[in-house]
């Protein structure tokens, strides 16, 4: 079909060629008088929009024989049913082929076309939201951050929030066994944004990644170096391609941060207060953390970055397609950089933070820390009624209970186990509305609570018969649990004063167990 359609432009091509030629050939008898500079130069013209012509019946064709390939697959892919972990394969593929020079970056793929559909490992093939996450994750030789990374970005979002986002995790592996042991635990993990559609995992064919055996060292880094960011390139683009059909905004985050509360609305709020000609929004100063595009600008992006994958690092190539497209080459430094700053825009304080110490690259050692992050508010304070603490956990460090409490810590318990409890004894009976615990916070939200009670034990025995609640052998009676590592409340007003709270663990703990809010409601 590819061999058809070139023979049919050549043809045409040739053909207004040589209309062309003819015409000026009489023309030149009939108009004598006119000199052969004249004549040549509309010659040229008359050319020049001979091939004009000849080049766009050529896009013309190239996009009916693209248009024939796209019905072709989706037929065969209709067809077909494929299934890995969890969740179907193939819900979509990353849009390479729309890109005519891919084959001229990655020559390797011509010998395996279908490297360039994902394997959707997870996930419900959410589309037409706000913001697209982009999380591409490799095996690190010390500890993975990336269980840490999700926690922390889906503290605390509301349910709105959570219907405008999709999370996108790229295991940019070619080990089959550790992609779908990533898989399996973000499915314990987070069952429940798995199954709504908000958290995606996906992976590449092996045959995507070219041989890195050639690769020449440059900018002084070594072979292995430069074969890692080498990969890091391809893995981007890959994934960049695969989101931006999901949203209208795309960012790319790694899998070693920490957010900062309320980040998702204020990523949307600066997106609309920017409505102008950017090209970057940068909510991190680090490297390639937190950087927002349009999706609509990812395939321009991606080609850029296609075209010197191997050359230099992410961050450099961004930087560089800013000057391609504003710096004049005749002007000064000053006239570029000030250009640059209308296209790339920063945000503060920053919403990301890197916490990762092990990099991704063997023997790597990251230390970098964004400045402009400041503190994270780990806890959140109440006023509470005076009262005695009791708990079985054992406190990490200065987090104890007493000071999460008062509200000034959070309170962290080391490896809770069945019967492992917290009691809060009032010193005279309450009369008690509600309660609130929270478990986990934004930097380690994983430390949740499990399986876990609220008790309370009623300073007067008798008003049991009018709530018909049935009390354990001290006394207390089960008025709540934890769900999602949060236990909210109201009590019965029949209880009329309560003369203790306490929370009741009845399992094993694979995690520990933080309390950032305590809130006794009087």
């Amino acid at each position: 079909m590819r061999f058809i359609c070139g023979r049919i432009v050549l043809f045409l091509s040739l053909s207004l060629t040589f209309s062309v030629f003819w015409h000026t050939f009489h023309n030149q008898k009939d108009t004598r008088e006119k000199s052969t500079e004249t004549q040549l130069m509309a010659f040229y013209e008359e050319l020049f929009a001979a091939e004009e012509r000849g080049i766009q019946l050529s896009r013309e064709l190239r996009t009916v024989l693209d248009r024939l390939e796209h019905l072709t697959k989706e037929q065969t892919s209709s067809t077909t049913n494929q299934t890995v972990g969890h969740a179907e394969m193939r819900h979509g593929a990353p849009s390479f082929n729309k890109m005519s020079n891919t084959w001229i970056y990655l020559p390797h793929l011509k010998e395996h076309e279908d490297s360039l559909t994902p394997n959707v490992l997870l996930g419900k093939g959410r589309t037409g939201v706000s913001l697209v996450l982009g999380i591409p994750t490799v095996k690190r030789e010390k500890q993975s951050y990336l269980i840490s990374t999700l926690s922390s970005l889906f503290y605390e979002l509301s349910p709105e929030e959570l219907t405008d986002i999709v999370v996108i995790v790229f295991v940019a592996e070619v080990d089959s066994a550790y992609v779908q042991g990533v898989a399996e635990s973000i499915m314990t993990k987070f069952p429940d944004e798995v199954n709504s559609g908000i958290l995606e995992v996906v992976t590449a064919s092996p045959h995507f990644y070219p041989s890195f055996s050639q690769l020449k060292e440059t900018l002084g880094d070594s072979k292995e170096r430069v074969k890692w960011r080498t990969k890091q390139n391809l893995d981007y683009s890959f994934l960049m391609l695969y989101a931006q059909q999901k949203g209208s905004y795309y960012v790319q985050l790694e899998d070693d941060i920490a957010a900062k509360e309320g980040y998702l609305q204020a990523m949307k709020t600066f997106a609309k207060q920017n409505p102008e000609d950017w090209l970057i929004l940068e909510f991190s100063q680090l490297g390639f953390i937190g950087k927002m595009f349009r999706t609509s600008d990812l395939p321009m992006l991606v080609e850029f970055i296609l075209m010197f994958y191997k050359d230099k690092p992410i961050d450099w190539l961004l930087d560089h397609i800013l000057w391609v497209k504003v710096c004049h080459p005749e002007k000064g430094e000053k006239d570029c950089s000030r250009k640059k700053d209308v296209l790339r825009r920063r945000y503060k304080p920053s919403l990301f933070q890197h916490i990762g110490i092990h990099s991704s690259l063997k023997g790597k050692i990251q230390k970098l820390k964004d400045r402009d992050f400041g503190k994270q508010t780990l806890f959140k304070a109440h006023t509470n009624p005076p009262a005695e603490l009791k708990t079985s956990l054992t406190a990490y460090e200065s987090h104890t209970l007493e000071r999460a409490y008062l509200g000034q810590d959070f309170f962290w318990g080391m490896s809770p186990v069945i019967g492992d409890f917290v009691q809060i004894s009032f010193h005279q009976p309450q009369p008690v509305k509600g309660y609130l615990f929270r478990s986990g916070n934004i930097e380690t939200n994983g430390d949740k609570l499990y399986n876990t009670t609220v008790e309370v034990l009623p300073s007067d025995s008798s008003v049991l018969w009018k709530i018909d609640k049935h009390p354990s052998t001290d006394g207390f009676i089960v008025i709540g649990a934890f769900v999602n590592g949060v236990a909210e409340g109201t009590i019965d007003p029949l209880m009329e004063k309560i003369s203790a709270i306490r929370l009741v663990i009845h399992s094993d703990s694979d995690v520990w167990a933080l309390l950032s809010e305590i809130f006794i409601r009087l």
